[in-house]
């Protein structure tokens, strides 16, 4: 059976998406690096299931280039879906920090709750509660 080794979003500043992921989310910071050859930035994020990189687009000259932010809509994709195990403290973590919300908390009663959110670079997230079934 194939394995999941990582997704990855593309983002303009890797420190703010870095404090972003760590601090908001609470992402393990895996490593961080410089791909020269490529002229970019890469960083890895520990999470179960399969880990998330962040990639930074630079110039010849290794500076940050402009990045147009992917637009916000339906349906959302491509998005990364992170299970938590509880949507209130979830949301709390959201409202705290003043993440922009895509799409309000949607629920299908004895089955399932889950919200679309953003990073800073509009990168879409979706937390995921799953009620009363195994999945």
């Amino acid at each position: 059976m194939p394995k999941n080794d990582h997704m990855a979003f593309q983002v303009s500043d890797m420190d703010k998406s870095i404090a972003f992921y760590t601090e908001v989310l609470g992402l393990e910071l895996m490593f961080r690096e410089h791909n020269k050859p490529e002229h970019e930035y890469f960083t890895m994020l520990k999470l179960e299931g399969g880990n998330l990189e962040l990639i930074e687009v630079l110039d010849e000259n290794d500076q940050q280039v402009p990045y147009d932010k992917p637009e916000v809509k339906a349906p959302y994709c491509p998005h990364l879906c992170i299970e938590v195990e509880n949507m209130d403290n979830a949301l709390e973590i959201i409202k705290k920090h003043n993440v922009p919300i895509a799409r309000d908390l949607q629920v299908i009663d004895g089955e399932e709750k889950w919200i679309y959110f953003c990073d800073p670079d509009n990168n879409i997230i979706e937390f995921l509660e799953w009620i009363g079934r195994d999945h």
